[in-house]
């Protein structure tokens, strides 16, 4: 059960193991790109590929009729990567029970963007866990847990593809360790829960308010989806990818462009000053600081909001 890219590398390794894939769920297919025509998930596309059937793609995961499908697969376990919440008549069904990948080191960040949320913090280290899922969301029993480094300059999307990769492995090896019948488990303690909410269109518009280096967190934890941005006059410029500097001659007010030559992009916080590294005007694609000052001209003194 999964829908993007970061699913896929686990059912890749599943399906090429010794255990057999019964079927697959995943979302609904919906229109995407500029044609705005129906598209597969990751997740369909690549069992449409291995020729893997059947494939459920429920509105409503309550439904009579899929749930009723679900059950003529006979499943002995469900694997589940970033799909959505199933209800207890779903994760109660088969034998083995159903099994998540988080990629945080549970009970840290619980919730929908736990690699977002970490960059966004400023953590060095992060990880992946896997679980057997019950009713509380992301609260489940723990299979196995991996802690993982996160880079200084690594965006949410950097780890979020090494992140999927490691963490298919980490699947393959609890299924692996289920199938024996032999598979210790431990209780997260909840009261060292944290949150990781959904990203809010809100949250993606930044202020030079404030220090540098959590502009930068920002920036990278929101990078490449969905995407921290400012204005420069009435255009809006994504930023996805940032670092801060050592500037400490250097001053400015919030949001002014310091420098915006020699390939370098400059701009002020209240503390501290950021390079952006890479960055997309509205209706133009992303481009490296160099390649888009070559084409763009933005004065220095410029101030963006």
């Amino acid at each position: 059960m999964g829908t993007p890219d970061f699913a896929v590398p686990t059912l890749r390794k599943i399906h090429e193991s010794h255990h057999k894939v019964v079927g697959i769920v995943s979302q609904p297919d919906r229109p995407r790109g500029r044609g705005r025509k129906l598209q597969p998930t990751p997740i369909k596309r690549f069992a449409l590929e291995r020729n893997i059937s059947p494939i459920l793609q429920p509105l409503k995961m309550k439904d009579e009729n899929f749930v009723e499908a679900l059950r003529e697969l006979e499943a002995d376990i469900f694997v589940v990567v970033a799909f959505r919440i199933l209800p207890e008549v779903v994760f109660t069904m088969p034998e083995y029970g159903t099994v998540n990948l988080h990629p945080s080191l549970l009970p840290r960040y619980r919730g929908a963007a736990p690699l977002n949320w970490a960059v966004i913090n400023g953590d060095r280290e992060s990880g992946i866990t896997t679980i057997f899922i019950r009713k509380e969301i992301d609260a489940g029993n723990i299979i196995m847990q991996r802690a993982e480094s996160i880079g200084e300059h690594e965006t949410a999307g950097d780890i979020h593809n090494r992140y999927s990769e490691i963490g298919a492995d980490m699947i393959l090896e609890s299924v692996n360790l289920i199938a024996t019948g032999v598979v210790e488990v431990r209780p997260q303690d909840d009261s060292l829960a944290t949150p990781a909410p959904k990203l809010t269109k809100e949250m993606c518009r930044l202020t030079f308010e404030q220090p540098a280096t959590t502009f930068r967190n920002w920036v990278q934890g929101l990078s490449p989806f969905p995407g921290a941005y400012v204005f420069w006059d009435d255009r809006r410029l994504k930023l996805l990818r940032a670092r801060v500097v050592e500037a400490d001659e250097i001053k400015g007010q919030p949001g002014e462009i310091l420098k915006a030559s020699d390939g370098e992009l400059l701009i002020a916080c209240t503390a501290g000053v950021v390079a952006v590294d890479e960055l997309q005007l509205e209706g133009r694609k992303s481009l490296k600081t160099k390649d888009f000052l070559a084409g763009i001209s933005i004065p220095e003194g410029t101030v963006l909001q």
